[in-house]
């Protein structure tokens, strides 16, 4: 039941996010009178699983979710079909329009997509507010660190001032800048000392510990819920126990019981408790996979949450505010990625792996803001200048515009090959990764 809900996330999630950005290729298609000759939600090889002709236009859904396309006349796209090409260029294609009108047409789903999350953002923040964890409560008492972060150049105790000279007021954004910046300025016994990451030392992290190399201080944390039939519950935990130790030692931060957990599979910890104000220890199995079937309330969202208030009005530059930061992060991810030293390439995730990381209940706020972050993502990667993407696209649209040469139809049809074969490589190499990584948590 919990996979079937991450899957429902994910479909319904996408759906919104291909509808629109296919939508907005259409619209700008209309506006320039170019025919539309299909609107598919999904991939439709070989076969779709409905398809009905409207006017111009066959709309259908297909069968493989991994994006849509619209298909214009006289262009030539996934679809590779080359046949209308051979025939002159007709007042209704793609092919016939100026320059400006076919750059705006390839740019018509980025836009949408940019709208979109900005759309989400001024509903979420009016409706919720916008909330987030707070640098300066979280880290008062200074951050604990595991032991990559310790082997990199950080000590229990440091508090984050400042990454590349620039400081955040958001904790999960803290840890992203370390991620993605190179200086990291901490105060530690009353002096600031800088940490100089390497790209050597951000792949120790990323491989071994990713953003769990770094923990708020606590001294305790209370379980939310118990999975049924878990050891857990046979050993007797319940929901609303305080867990303040594991094995004697006394708690220091949230993921400790789960590390001590994970280096004790198929043994057994002992968690030290407190109920109803009295301290008991209590000792519980460990699975063959390092669980013992907890769920603990997030430490950062006890104390640490702050919630500013918007009316629609004022929610609007918050919301163009965060779009904004959002986009900026992506060219700094990509960035990342592209240093193969960092072996960041190796954490890209498919839409299985992003699955499989969504919240196992149905949460509409998370939703929303998840929808909107994929959504500057979604706009993001396919402004990249690959062909094959509506960024390639529009590179070739933009070098004929300033040369006044046109790609001739051979040519694109070849660069079009190349980049579906990019794409479709990428795509393998991504989802073939992330099921591999499920079925390895679940039979090894």
């Amino acid at each position: 039941m919990d996979t079937l809900v991450q899957i429902a996330q994910l479909i319904l999630m996408l759906s919104i996010l291909v509808v629109l950005h296919e939508f907005g290729h259409y619209i700008t298609a209309k506006m320039f009178k170019v025919r539309v000759e299909k609107f598919y939600l999904f991939m439709d090889a070989g076969f779709a699983l409905f398809k009905k002709k409207i006017g111009d236009t066959e709309w259908g859904i297909g069968w493989l979710p991994i994006g849509g396309y619209v298909k214009l006349s006289g262009m030539i796209d996934e679809s590779m079909d080359t046949e209308q090409m051979k025939s002159p260029p007709q007042p209704w294609e793609f092919r016939a329009k100026p320059a400006w009108q076919r750059l705006i047409i390839m740019l018509g789903g980025i836009i949408v997509n940019l709208i979109l999350a900005w759309f989400i953002y001024t509903m979420v923040y009016c409706t919720y507010g916008k909330k987030y964890v707070a640098t300066e409560l979280i880290q008062k008492d200074g951050l604990v660190f595991g032991s990559t972060g310790k082997k990199v150049g950080f000590e229990d105790g440091d508090r984050v001032l400042s990454v590349d000279g620039k400081s955040q007021e958001r904790f999960d954004r803290v840890i992203l800048d370390i991620l993605l910046g190179d200086n990291v300025e901490v105060l530690r016994d009353g002096k600031p000392i800088t940490v100089h990451l390497t790209n050597e030392d951000k792949k120790e992290i990323l491989d071994k510990e990713g953003r769990d190399f770094i923990h708020p201080k606590v001294t305790s944390t209370i379980i939310d819920s118990i999975v049924p039939g878990s050891n857990a519950e046979k050993a007797g935990l319940k929901k609303g126990d305080k867990i303040v130790g594991i094995n004697n030692k006394n708690l220091l931060y949230q993921k400790q019981l789960n590390e001590e957990a994970f280096k004790n599979k198929d043994k057994t910890v002992a968690i030290n408790i407190v109920r109803n104000n009295e301290p008991l220890t209590v000792t519980s199995n460990v699975s063959n996979e390092g669980t013992i079937g907890i769920m603990q309330i997030p430490a950062e969202k006890v104390n640490f949450i702050i919630t500013e208030k918007y009316n629609f009005f004022t929610a609007i530059h918050k919301a163009v505010e965060e779009s904004y930061f959002l986009l900026v992060y992506n060219v700094k991810q990509f960035k990342l990625i592209l240093r193969p030293s960092t072996g960041a390439y190796k954490h890209v995730k498919s839409p299985v792996g992003i699955a499989a990381s969504l919240p196992t209940t149905w949460d509409w706020e998370f939703f929303w803001k998840f929808t909107a972050l994929f959504s500057i993502g979604l706009a993001f990667m396919n402004l990249l200048p690959i062909p094959g993407l509506d960024g390639g696209h529009a590179l070739f649209t933009i070098a004929e515009m300033i040369t006044g040469r046109k790609l001739g139809d051979k040519a694109a049809s070849v660069v079009q090959t190349v980049g579906m074969i990019i794409l479709l490589s990428l795509m393998v190499l991504t989802f073939g990764k992330d099921i591999y990584e499920i079925i390895a948590r679940k039979f090894f």
